[in-house]
């Protein structure tokens, strides 16, 4: 017996997208990293089962390639809306997203960021604006949360920064309870910002848009850039607009690439 699935990406963030409204579908840890796995699974930087919902259109959750569940995903809500129809609302663990439809593409209503330690969460008390830390020479980062945890820093050129050693350390630090998504951006003008990201559970993408909306969000905080910003990531760029107390809107493409069948007989 299989299951359907869809292959879509977002900028090269690329997921395998199951429709579960129908016929529900239970998947284990395990069974998420084999079909995520590139070399003998589909592959895909995290999992979406799109379910129903009795308070929106429909409720999608979302499970990174190591098999654990997250509460945003900027990039695979756009995919979702593009599957679902033209104006949808959509139940994360984040909350509920409204999303329109463009053409290719989707913009999407984030919803508010969230600055406080707590919230973000830290596992003690400090200013998330100017955070008194640092790695191996990065330092005094700032943090936010757009559905998942992210810390940001503003460096000269993202890509000197080895991100692919980095960002494994610092995702994992006792600091970060929930482990974090790690962001290295470039402030190129006032309306353009050059980003690199380790997600957590998953390691470099091509693009995330939850760190895209976080790292727009934290230059325009700390007043280095005004929206709305194009964020340019190695699979393309995203616009984010954010005007603080209001909620963040998030536009980019959604494509899709194709349409099969998972035989399930080999997931155990």
């Amino acid at each position: 017996m299989g299951v359907r699935f869809h292959k879509m990406h977002g900028l090269g963030n690329d997921f395998v997208v199951i429709d579960a409204r129908v016929a529900p579908v239970a998947l284990s840890e395990p069974q998420v990293r084999a079909i995520a796995d590139r070399r003998t699974g589909v592959g895909c930087d995290q999992l979406i089962l799109v379910e129903t919902s009795t308070v929106a259109d429909a409720r999608m959750r979302i499970f990174n390639a190591d098999g654990g569940e997250v509460g945003a995903c900027g990039n695979a809500t756009r995919c979702v809306a593009r599957l679902l129809g033209e104006d949808v609302r959509i139940e994360t663990l984040a909350g509920i997203l409204h999303g329109k439809t463009n053409g290719t593409g989707a913009t999407i209503d984030m919803g508010q960021p969230r600055f406080n330690w707590e919230t973000i969460p830290l596992a003690y008390a400090m200013d998330t604006r100017d955070m008194p830390v640092g790695w191996e020479g990065l330092e005094r980062p700032t943090a936010a949360n757009v559905g998942n945890p992210h810390v940001i820093f503003f460096v000269p050129d993202t890509y000197a920064v080895a991100l692919d050693a980095i960002g494994p350390v610092i995702e994992t630090d006792p600091l970060f309870p929930e482990r974090v998504n790690v962001n290295i951006a470039t402030v190129r003008t006032r309306n353009a910002i050059d980003l690199r990201v380790w997600e957590r559970g998953v390691g470099l993408t091509q693009a995330c848009g939850t760190g895209a909306c976080a790292t727009a969000v934290a230059a325009i905080r700390l007043g280095l850039a005004g929206g709305p910003v194009t964020v340019t990531l190695p699979g393309g760029d995203l616009i984010i607009d954010w005007k603080p107390g209001e909620t963040i809107r998030m536009t980019g493409p959604a494509t899709h690439v194709y349409s099969g069948e998972i035989d399930t007989g080999w997931l155990g």
